[in-house]
């Protein structure tokens, strides 16, 4: 069970992953070492962990959200390997266990190595028995954008406390470049990592690391996540929605959803079903009245695929290392 100080502290990560424990302390009002405390017990009883991203489109990386259809008793092998690969996110199982839903990272400047796992991986894995992969256009909310009905404790002034101080206008460093690339990585792994700790996998001095996280937070092009249970806040019914829109209508559509508090993810994607969203709701009638009330209301959705997603394998951040353990064959996926 959470208290007051377990969902100040979520939500103060919410606003700034990297926020150091004393800021926070003084924000809550309690000790560091409380706030210390709390954020360990959290992170060992409740899978909390804040993990580096970088953004999609300013790292030239092309997002698909990819649906899986497997035998009963394969889905759930199928959905691990995928979770172990590093070009993956948010790998989910859905609709009985059947579906699994993913979202694949692909790069054109890779060449066909950028894409091995739409064109070479899934064909030749046995046990699959659909597929379908969607390009994703454009995101209306997720990513950078956080989940409207997250955490919401702190006031307007304990919020504004917990800002990042905006960085100093230096445009021409605010860019990714490939030197970037073990600095990414040591922060999806942990977001929190000390300066320290990402001088040693970087090789750059700890003042370094500090003014080029502080660059690139300042453009853009890097954002903290959180990764937690959602059933802590809450949430025990999570549903996929696929809908069909008008294309003279989907902007308003999306714009319109994701703007809704009960949903966590709206993304604009190729295919007949072109827009798709993520709902998180109390229960599973909590989840039927926003289908009636919101979606409902929005009369040039032409058609809704609801599919219940029964569990999360793998968030936005890399699995633990002992999870990602082991060879992955290609035919495995």
């Amino acid at each position: 069970m959470l208290d007051d100080i377990d969902r100040g502290l979520i939500h103060a990560l919410h606003i700034d992953g990297r926020a150091p424990f004393s800021t926070i302390a003084e924000v809550l009002g309690v000790s560091t070492q409380t706030v210390s405390r709390r954020y360990r017990r959290l992170c060992a009883e409740a899978s909390l962990r804040v993990v580096g991203l970088a953004d999609p489109q300013r790292a030239g990386r092309t997002q698909w959200l990819l649906r899986l259809t497997a035998g009963p008793h394969s889905a759930q092998d199928l959905a691990a390997a995928l979770a172990r690969r590093a070009d993956t996110s948010w790998v989910m199982l859905a609709s009985g266990g059947t579906e699994i839903v993913a979202v694949v990272h692909t790069s054109t400047a890779d060449g066909p190595a950028g894409h091995a796992l739409l064109l070479h991986d899934i064909p030749r894995t046995a046990g699959i028995t659909a597929v379908s992969a969607h390009c994703v256009l454009h995101t209306y909310l997720g990513g950078p954008t956080a989940w409207y009905g997250r955490e919401q404790t702190l006031d307007a002034a304990q919020r504004r406390r917990l800002q990042p101080a905006p960085a100093p206008a230096r445009p021409a460093q605010q860019a990714l470049t490939p030197a970037d690339g073990d600095l990414l990585a040591a922060l999806r792994r942990d977001g929190r990592a000390p300066l320290t700790d990402l001088a040693a996998a970087t090789g750059w001095s700890p003042a370094s690391v500090a003014r080029r996280l502080a660059d690139l937070r300042a453009g853009g092009a890097l954002f903290f996540d959180v990764d937690l249970d959602a059933a802590l806040l809450g949430v025990t019914t999570q549903a996929m929605l696929w809908m069909a829109v008008g294309p003279a209508h989907l902007d308003h559509v999306a714009r319109t959803l994701a703007g809704h508090p009960e949903l966590a993810y709206v993304a604009a994607v190729t295919g007949p079903s072109n827009l798709v969203a993520e709902a998180l709701c109390p229960d599973p009638a909590a989840l039927h009245r926003y289908l009636i009330e919101k979606v409902g209301s929005l009369e040039a959705i032409r058609s809704l695929e609801t599919a219940p997603i029964l569990r999360t394998i793998k968030a936005a951040g890399p699995l633990p290392s002992a999870a990602r353990t082991g060879a992955i064959r290609r035919r495995n996926v």
